[in-house]
C-alpha cells in the first residue's frame, strides 16, 4: 500500500517550503520518525521524519523546489499494512466458507438502494451548522484583503487547514467577482511590470527564494501593515564598556563571549518591564491589545544565508551572563543553519545591533506582530559637554521604530530613557533591576 507523505502546516502563515536535502533515496527502507527530507522554511532549516515504515518508492521533487503545504514529497510502499491486507485476504475464505454470498438472495442490492433514498433525501450537512474554519489570522486576513468569503474555501492543509494559496486560487476561480478597493496588499500587477532590465546592459537572475524570499515576505508585510516612527537617542557607554573591559576574563573562563549586547538586551528587558505597551502586540482580529506576561527578545543576526532573529526566552529572569551565553549559542547555530524553528519564533521585542559593521543612523522595520525594535549603531569616542566641560566619552546611537497605532512618541521616550539611565550606569541593573 503506498502511502504519501506530505509538507505539514508548519503554522504562522507559512505556505511553502524549500527542499534543501533528501536524506533517503528510492528504494531505500525507512523507518516510522526517522528523518528523510531537510526543508528551509521560516529561516531555519530542519528535518523533517518519515511518518511511515516502508520502501520509498517516489521521490517527486528535488533539492532546489519549492514546495506548498500538503504537497508531496514521498511516496513510501508500507510493506507492512501490505502483508496485514494479504493476510486479511488469507483469512477471509476460511471464515467465510459457508455459501453465504450464493444464498443471499438477488433483492438485498435493492434493499440497500431503497435504505439510501431516505438518507439522500434527508438533510445532509450541507444543512448543519457549518464547522468552525481551521485557518490561521494570516490566512484570514488575507482572505479579507482578496474579498473572498473563508468559510467557502476548501482547505488543502492538515485536517483540512485553510492555506494561503487555497484563499489565491479561491480568488483565481471567481475572477469575475467585482473588484474591491485596491490595498497595499491586494495589488497584484507586480511592480516592476514593464521595466526592461536588459535594454541597456547585460544582466543575470537569480530566484528569490529560501531566506531571502522569506526576508522579503515579512518586511513587505511589516511596512504595508504598521505605520512606522523612529525615534532617536545616544547613550553615553564609557563606563559600560570599562564593565565589559573589566569582567570579560571571567565569561571566557567559562567559554563565555560577554559583549556589550548582552547588558543592552538586560537593559531593554527592564524597560519593557517597567513600560509593557511596548512588549505588547495587537491582535488586528479582534482589535484587542495583548499584553504579553514574558519577555523574550529577538537579536538580529547577520548570516551568509541573510538576517536571521533567534530569540532568548525570560531575559528579565537571566543574569547578564546566561544572555551572553544564549547569545552565542543561538547565534553560532543561525550562522550554521542548524537553529530550530521554534529557536525563530515566540519573540515579543527585537534588538539589531549594527554597531559590528558600522554607520550611525538607521531606522529599523518592526518585526510584525511585535510593535517596536530596537537599533544599537556603532559606538564612538566623540567630544561631549558633562558639567559644562567639553569631555571625550564613547556614545553609542539608538533607534527605536514603533508601531503609531499601538505607541505614541512620548511612549517611546520613556521607554528609551529608562534604556539609556541602565546602560549609562550599569551598576543599575545589579541593584536596581529585578
Amino acid at each position: 500500500m503506498r502511502e504519501v507523505f506530505r509538507l505539514p502546516d508548519v503554522g504562522e502563515g507559512i505556505a511553502q517550503a524549500e527542499i534543501v536535502e533528501y536524506l533517503v533515496n528510492v528504494g531505500d527502507s525507512v523507518k516510522a520518525d526517522q528523518n528523510v527530507v531537510r526543508i528551509e522554511t521560516d529561516k531555519a532549516v530542519v528535518e523533517l521524519p518519515s511518518p511511515f515504515a516502508g520502501t520509498v518508492a517516489e521521490i517527486p521533487h528535488e533539492p532546489g523546489d519549492t514546495v506548498n503545504v500538503g504537497d508531496a514529497l514521498l511516496v513510501i510502499e508500507t510493506e507492512a499494512k501490505a502483508a496485514e491486507e494479504k493476510t486479511e485476504q488469507r483469512e477471509k475464505p476460511a471464515t467465510e466458507k459457508p455459501e453465504k454470498p450464493e444464498k443471499r438472495p438477488a433483492e438485498r442490492p435493492r434493499a440497500v438502494e431503497k435504505t439510501e433514498k431516505p438518507t439522500a433525501e434527508a438533510p445532509p450537512a450541507e444543512t448543519a451548522p457549518a464547522e468552525r474554519v481551521m485557518a490561521t489570522p494570516h490566512t484570514r486576513r488575507l482572505a479579507r484583503e482578496l474579498g473572498v468569503d473563508i468559510n467557502i474555501v476548501k482547505g488543502s492543509g492538515p485536517h483540512g487547514r485553510i492555506t494561503d494559496e487555497d484563499v489565491r486560487q479561491a480568488v483565481s476561480r471567481v475572477p469575475s467577482a467585482p473588484p474591491k478597493a485596491p490595498t497595499a496588499a491586494a495589488v497584484q500587477a507586480p511592480a516592476t511590470a514593464g521595466f526592461d532590465f536588459e535594454k541597456y546592459g547585460p544582466t543575470r537572475r537569480v530566484p528569490l527564494k529560501g531566506v531571502r524570499k522569506r526576508i522579503a515576505e515579512v518586511m513587505a508585510r511589516s511596512v504595508s501593515t504598521i505605520p512606522h516612527v523612529a525615534h532617536f537617542d545616544e547613550a553615553d557607554v564609557t563606563e559600560l564598556l570599562q564593565v565589559v573591559a573589566r569582567e570579560r576574563s571571567l565569561a571566557e573562563s567559562r567559554g563565555i563571549k560577554l559583549t556589550i549586547l548582552s547588558f543592552l538586551a538586560k537593559a531593554a528587558a527592564a524597560g519593557l518591564k517597567k513600560h509593557p505597551m511596548v512588549n505588547s502586540s495587537l491582535d488586528e482580529e479582534t482589535g484587542e491589545l495583548v499584553f504579553k506576561d514574558y519577555i523574550n527578545i529577538g537579536i538580529a543576526t547577520d548570516t551568509e544565508a541573510g538576517l536571521m532573529v533567534p530569540v532568548v526566552r525570560d531575559v528579565d529572569r537571566k543574569s547578564i551572563l546566561e544572555i551572553a551565553a544564549d547569545l552565542q549559542e543561538l547565534s553560532k547555530k543561525a550562522r550554521d543553519r542548524t537553529i530550530d524553528l521554534e529557536d525563530l519564533r515566540g519573540g515579543t521585542f527585537t534588538i539589531t545591533n549594527v554597531g559590528a559593521i558600522g554607520g550611525t543612523w538607521a531606522t529599523p522595520i518592526i518585526l510584525h506582530p511585535q510593535v517596536a525594535i530596537l537599533a544599537s549603531m556603532r559606538a564612538t569616542k566623540r567630544p561631549v559637554v558633562r558639567d559644562d566641560h567639553v569631555v571625550v566619552r564613547t556614545m553609542m546611537p539608538l533607534t527605536l521604530s514603533f508601531d503609531h497605532r499601538v505607541l505614541d512618541g512620548a511612549d517611546s521616550g520613556r521607554f528609551i530613557n529608562h534604556v539609556k539611565e541602565l546602560l549609562e550606569d550599569p551598576l543599575r541593573m545589579l541593584v536596581d533591576v529585578a
